[in-house]
């Protein structure tokens, strides 16, 4: 199978049954997913041993795929944000759970003084859109957002369940984390985690390293269609416009514009795998790690349409088994891409791709190299 695709990267041995896997993921399938290019990373105790790529970064097929091949991975970036948090409540600038409204007390308007951080976090403060028709250029003025998502009633009395925040939620990260911290996520990951090659607003002079996208071939299948989930995904201003330009990827949305590699983010999902810690420093102590990854609500989404159970801002692999068969953390994008942390492991692992699905949740593809990864060990 192997032999079928240009496969670069490194694979340790013992892991070849990942690299056919991956390899497998190129092939014609029935649902039209063959892939255009991807990149498959795993580090087992901080150590890389599976870093796979393949494939042109661009839809005409004349640029290869490398290592240093940046792709947006949407909704899988709000793993980074939550790691990005939990660094404010370990250095003591945030609690999880203080009022949001301690913070920012203009958001305790129509019914929110009581929504705590852990709770904005893991989408239960009933602001999964907006609750009025807008314009989706809306979404490059901050200020406006924020003035509307904080005059906003809930659409669902907050605490009572989760439903999944697509985009609102990065912009009200942010600007918790800006107020407690004095920097917006996008410096702090510059900053703080210099090197892992991840952006939350992309300079001009990293443009020229992004792939291509293609878009889904069908929608993705939210059940019912109710009010909430019509403000969250498919009113025409639920999401940005111009995804891809250059306006988009220099705006900071830590919830659904994230640029960087799949080694990139299986490292920094590496601090959960790790016991808080990164290239051997400490990121997140024992007891903020906890507090990250311990379940938040746990009951069927207002907004997804599966039984979730959230920490803040990860998703847990409880009942949903879409990240191994452990107890693992982690997150997908749309269209395909995913992070993972596997703490019984030590495991941490990504997936990036170029050629998005229908799926919001288990896309096949990094399901088929989860299979094979942990049928190694």
């Amino acid at each position: 199978m192997t032999d079928l695709i240009d496969i670069h990267g490194v694979c340790a041995p013992g892991f070849e049954a990942v690299r056919e896997a991956f390899a497998a993921n190129f092939a014609a399938a029935p649902e039209g997913l063959n892939e255009q290019a991807a990149r498959f990373s795993v580090l087992v105790e901080g150590e890389t041993v599976v870093d796979l790529w393949a494939g042109h970064a661009d839809t005409a097929r004349t640029t290869p795929f490398t290592d240093t091949t940046l792709t947006s991975v949407f909704s899988t970036g709000k793993a980074v944000m939550a790691i990005l948090m939990a660094s404010a409540v370990e250095a003591g600038q945030i609690d999880y759970d203080q009022p949001v409204a301690s913070l920012w007390p203009e958001f305790g308007a129509a019914g929110k003084a009581e929504v705590t951080v852990a709770q904005l976090m893991s989408h239960q403060s009933g602001l999964p859109g907006f609750s009025e028709a807008v314009d989706p250029t809306i979404w490059f003025d901050v200020s406006a957002v924020l003035s509307r998502l904080t005059a906003q009633a809930p659409m669902w009395a907050p605490g009572s369940g989760s439903g999944y925040h697509p985009i609102t939620v990065g912009y009200l990260a942010n600007e918790i984390y800006r107020r407690a911290t004095g920097r917006t996520m996008g410096r702090a990951l510059r900053q703080d985690f210099a090197g892992l090659d991840l952006w939350i607003g992309l300079p001009q002079s990293e443009h020229g390293r992004v792939a291509q996208m293609r878009k889904p071939t069908a929608a993705p299948s939210l059940g019912t269609i109710d009010p909430i989930k019509q403000a969250a995904f498919l009113d025409r201003g639920s999401a940005p416009g111009g995804r891809g330009s250059a306006a988009w990827r220099e705006m900071e949305i830590p919830s659904a514009n994230l640029h960087g590699t799949a080694l990139g983010l299986a490292k920094m999902l590496g601090v959960v795998a790790n016991g808080g810690a990164l290239d051997g420093r400490s990121v997140l102590s024992a007891g903020t790690l906890d507090q990250l990854t311990r379940e938040r609500i746990h009951g069927p989404d207002r907004v997804l349409p599966y039984t979730i159970s959230w920490a803040a801002g990860l998703m847990r692999n409880d009942g949903l088994k879409v990240f191994g068969p452990n107890d693992a953390f982690g997150h997908y994008g749309w269209g395909g891409s995913m992070a993972m942390a596997d703490p019984s492991r030590k495991l941490s692992a990504a997936y990036v791709m170029t050629r998005q699905s229908p799926h919001l949740i288990g896309d096949p593809r990094p399901k088929r190299l989860l299979d094979a990864l942990y049928a190694a060990f």
